[in-house]
């Protein structure tokens, strides 16, 4: 049982350090563009979108389409990145670990 009472320790020292890890990334931003600097995204580790930038040169109003397509892309290279820094993180916490859906 004595292994047993370990293992539960570890595992809550585990928790509490993804706790702080979830804080600390929650502050931690990416940052992404499209159009070649025209459209720029900045992400947080939450996969939140927190800014999003469109230089006027940008914004035709008869192309409307084109700017969609740069924001979907900024938007979408962004929380990949945000995800990426995430999975990193998290390697680093457990250690190469194989712990279902943490990695």
């Amino acid at each position: 049982m004595k292994g047993m009472g370990n293992m539960l320790k570890q595992a809550q020292k585990l928790q509490a350090k993804m706790l702080r890890m979830q804080d600390e990334l929650a502050e931690k931003t990416v940052e992404s563009s499209a159009g070649g600097g025209m459209v720029r995204v900045v992400a947080d580790g939450r996969q939140r979108v927190r800014a999003i930038s469109i230089e006027k040169e940008v914004v035709d109003p008869d192309d409307v389409e084109m700017l969609q397509d740069l924001v979907l892309a900024a938007v979408n290279d962004a929380l990949n990145k945000a995800q990426e820094m995430v999975s990193a993180e998290m390697s680093k916490l457990t250690g190469g670990m194989n712990i279902p859906g943490l990695g």
